[in-house]
């Protein structure tokens, strides 16, 4: 029977996990490492800039575990959406790193990278052709869209990684990817049940998350032509039939069905058996094959912005702070319409924290709070002007007097400077789909060996 045991370590590359689940999981022999290193969870600025979220040193350190552990079983390794985004810049940045670690450890290995990122010239001819589509509360767009776009990705599905594996990589860096591809590819290429292939590496894609063990416990699989197994890895840890269905769930709007590129996996008749307190047998998922389709990821600057906090505690205000906030807003624009400064020139939001900044909602009849943290975020066409109008609210947000008979207040900005430039920022512009005859068509693929 075909068998393959796959070693997830992290649940993004960057975010470690403990020495103990690491070694437990080589201690295991897979046939393969696997982690996916990306996600779009902390916004547009990384898919926008193309940069990585986490540290340089983070992220080496992860794949020297990974590399390292890998040449010493004689194994394949595999992340996908490398860099946080899967730009370009993100899958060069991990052969960089790569390429330091075999030179410093003196081991040759071919490693295939491949490429995600797309021309907008591309994608507009796809876009004429009508072969994008919308996903559910995708934006709308027009042809424009595609240029107003500093970075495009189509997320690979398994394809690309087998193209790789069938070429003699031992390395595959792959960039924007679904996160369950970089887990599934192999398996599905050894002949592993297809359905079980997608199942478990949803299942295994945030690493140790379906475990006990949380993030930083790891994760390993076991699929073979009827199912597939889950085992926890952290000594200690353990994984339930709760545990490893209920992953189903996260971030997929179905919590039967998942589609992924081609492919749409059903588990309603699925069953989950628990063969002891760290491992979990899963059977009958059942699979079916769709026109082939890409998600779309698209993110551009919409501006520059700057940033400005103070600090409250006055009792008055703390009784509606909502009343201070309309009334600074208010003065902040007539200051600046007399100025010469219109409103329709600049975008801004006065929050309270502590009282509804993060919801927007109405609070409890009654509830006052201790304190507040009030947030000036101020976004202009450049960075000059974003910070000009942060600069003219700041003896606003100090010294505004919103009682008659009540001498000026003094509160407190939490650093000095007061005005952060946060530089340019970003939002998605692409949320949707396009349909391809070949899975690598809008791939790129090259092979390097160290």
């Amino acid at each position: 029977m075909t068998s393959v045991k796959v070693f997830v370590p992290y649940g993004a590359v960057g975010l470690n996990c403990t020495e103990e689940a690491f070694e437990a999981g080589l201690a295991m022999k897979p046939d393969i490492i696997s982690s996916d290193a990306g996600s779009t969870d902390s916004g547009p600025y990384y898919l926008g800039s193309g940069h990585g979220k986490y540290s340089i040193a983070d992220v080496k350190r992860d794949l020297k575990r990974m590399v390292l552990g890998a040449d010493k079983l004689g194994i394949p390794m595999t992340i996908g959406s490398a860099g946080t985004c899967g730009s370009d810049e993100g899958v060069n940045t991990a052969l960089k790193l790569i390429r330091e670690i075999c030179e410093e450890a003196g081991i040759h290995k071919k490693i295939a990278c491949i490429y995600s990122q797309q021309d907008p010239e591309v994608i507009k001819k796809k876009y004429r052709e009508g072969k994008i589509s919308a996903l559910h509360g995708a934006p709308e767009i027009s042809e424009k869209t595609f240029d107003e776009c500093s970075t495009i990705v189509a997320l690979l599905g398994a394809e690309a990684y087998e193209e790789a594996f069938k070429n003699g990589a031992d390395i595959i860096i792959g960039g924007r990817s679904t996160d369950t591809a970089v887990m599934a590819a192999y398996p599905l290429m050894k002949g592993c049940d297809p359905a079980s292939c997608w199942h478990a590496a949803k299942t295994v894609e945030c690493g140790g998350v379906c475990t006990s063990a949380g993030l930083p416990g790891g994760v390993f699989m076991e699929l073979d032509e009827k199912g597939f197994t889950i085992r926890s890895v952290q000594p200690g840890s353990t994984v339930s039939p709760y545990s490893v269905s209920a992953h189903l769930i996260y971030e997929n709007a179905n919590p039967i069905q998942l589609t992924e590129p081609g492919i749409r996996i059903d588990t309603s008749t699925s069953t989950y058996t628990a063969l002891s307190d760290n491992a979990v047998r899963v059977e009958g998922t059942t699979i079916e094959y769709l026109p082939y389709t890409m998600k779309l990821e698209g993110s551009g600057p919409v501006g520059y912005q700057t940033v400005s906090m103070a600090g409250i505690r006055d009792r008055k205000v703390m009784q509606d702070p909502m009343k201070w906030v309309e009334a600074v807003s208010k003065a902040g624009i007539d200051k600046l319409e007399k100025n010469g400064i219109s409103k329709d020139s600049y975008h801004f939001w006065l929050r309270p924290y502590g009282y509804n900044g993060v919801s927007g909602m109405d609070v409890p009849e009654g509830y006052v709070p201790n304190e507040v943290l009030m947030m000036l975020t101020v976004t202009a066409d450049t960075q000059e002007m974003a910070t000009q109008i942060t600069k003219a609210f700041n003896p606003l947000m100090l010294h505004h007097n919103i009682f008659e008979g009540k001498q000026m207040p003094s509160y407190g900005f939490l650093f000095s400077p007061a005005e952060m430039e946060r530089g340019t920022i970003y939002e998605f512009k692409l949320y949707h789909t396009v349909s391809v005859d070949d899975p690598l068509e809008l791939v790129r693929m090259n092979y390097v060996t160290v």
